[in-house]
């Protein structure tokens, strides 16, 4: 059963602040984080958790989808 998880971690990123920047090249977009204070790249398809939670990591989130 394929699973996507960009929907999950955009309103994560979204409840803690984070703000679309930009689209990115290829298939992903940038987001900003202010936990982080760094830029974020997000994929337009994420069907790994381990992606997911890896994204969120980098944002400063300890969430995990």
């Amino acid at each position: 059963m394929l699973v996507e998880y960009e929907k999950k971690v955009r309103m994560i990123l979204s409840q803690y602040g984070c703000t679309f920047m930009r689209h990115g090249k290829g298939d992903h977009d940038i987001w900003y984080s202010p936990l982080s204070n760094h830029p974020v790249t997000v994929p337009v398809k994420i069907d790994k958790r381990h992606t997911a939670n890896g994204i969120l990591k980098q944002a400063g989130i300890d969430d995990k989808v």
